[in-house]
């Protein structure tokens, strides 16, 4: 495993970090995947733009679509890095996810329709996964799409629920699984579709978190039509583009390594701050444990793209990464409560919150990591059975 970069990939840095430091639309306020006010989203969509134009996203794409086939592998990662470094947003969306399935399973004409309004951020995707009961379990969905009519007239008809959809208010599109065969297996039903989000039949309504905000949405789909020409692989073989498009994307961890240091930062800035913080034995064990973990987590992140790079990766590297990451995070944001005594029950509303209420807020929204992208407590059970190798869980 080699974990030091290169002279190349750390030019490359430095310019990532000066177009960051003089394009980025200001700093986000909130810690997390965090959908931003409407009002932000004019100038998220052109630092977006800015960015694809740049050459610093959309890298690993085709070249005919912008790709630079000759870049390092390891480039988005220090994207995303640097973005999160400098605490500001990053695109917004599932643009990722979709790009990656279209680029993999579309056809020349989506390919052609879909990337450059991604690329000019014209189209901002949501993910359109997860329902009120599949989210852990995504294959038990029970969203149905039916086919109606014959060859260039063929629709789908889709009717059904999905939930926590972040930034489904702000979506242009939306990257869509829905059961074609109810009686095919679970896995095997399933298809994967580009849906406009301003298709009649489709409603968005934004969920108020315990936060206080508004990032997640439902969305309910009643009779909503799209072509056929809009199935993104084959029909019934949506899992298998789902779980391609999930796998390709890897550059947001390096972006929370790059997180997780900034919060260990301001938490000793916190303590420095507290009066009789430092001279506290339990408070300083337990910021040099917390340390101990960000070095840890950041050797964890070294060691996937270590092995990303040499094609040896495992079936639990990205499964114990997110674990390790979300735990430490609400670790991290719980202390920085705890320190604060009876203030950290201020909320950013109250002139008197430590750093504006920051720390309430990424310490109730910290939870939120532990079930995205699967429940740790599953997770742990993959880990067992895909990592290990021990037995599968009795059913």
């Amino acid at each position: 495993m080699r974990l030091e970069s290169t002279p190349e990939l750390e030019a490359f840095r430095g310019k990532v970090r000066a177009f960051v430091a003089q394009h980025a639309p200001g700093v986000k306020a909130h810690s997390g995947v965090r959908a931003p006010d409407p009002t932000l989203m004019p100038a998220i969509r052109e630092w977006t733009a800015r960015l694809f134009e740049a050459g610093f996203l959309g890298i690993d794409w085709p070249v005919e679509y912008g790709g630079r086939p000759d870049a390092h592998p390891l480039e988005p990662s220090v994207v995303a890095e640097e973005i999160a470094r400098a605490r500001t947003w990053p695109p917004v969306g599932a643009a990722s996810l979709a790009s990656a399935a279209v680029i993999d399973f579309g056809t020349d004409e989506q390919r052609a329709r879909f990337l450059p309004r991604i690329r000019s951020c014209e189209d901002v995707w949501c993910q359109l996964f997860s329902e009120p009961e599949a989210g852990s379990d995504l294959a038990a969905l029970r969203t149905r799409a039916r086919l109606e009519g014959e060859g260039e007239d063929a629709v789908f008809v889709v009717d059904g629920q999905k939930v926590w959809t972040t930034n489904g208010q702000h979506a242009d599109m939306g990257y869509l699984l829905a059961r074609t065969d109810p009686e095919a297996p679970k896995h095997k039903g399933i298809t994967a579709f580009a849906l406009d989000m301003r298709s009649p039949g489709v409603d968005v309504r934004p969920l108020r978190e315990i936060t206080g905000t508004t990032d997640f949405n439902e969305v309910f789909l009643d009779g909503v039509r799209i072509p056929a020409a809009n199935v993104i692989g084959a029909v019934n073989d949506g899992w298998r583009v789902a779980m391609s498009s999930l796998g390709r994307e890897r550059s947001g961890v390096a972006a929370r390594g790059a997180e997780l240091a900034a919060v260990l930062d301001d938490l000793v800035r916190l303590a420095e701050r507290t009066p009789g913080a430092f001279e506290d034995s339990a408070t300083r064990q337990r910021i040099g444990e917390l340390a101990a973990r960000v070095q840890v987590n950041a050797a964890l992140i070294g060691l996937a793209q270590s092995r990303m790079l040499h094609g040896t990766e495992g079936p639990a590297d990205a499964l114990l990464g997110k674990i390790f990451f979300s735990e430490l995070n609400h670790d991290l944001a719980d202390f920085g409560l705890r320190l604060q005594g009876t203030d950290g029950l201020l909320t950013e509303e109250d002139p008197a919150a430590v750093a504006e209420g920051w720390w309430q807020d990424a310490h109730l929204y910290s939870r939120a990591y532990t079930i995205a992208g699967g429940a740790n407590e599953v997770l742990r059970t993959q880990v067992a059975e895909r990592g290990l190798g021990l037995p599968r869980e009795s059913r």
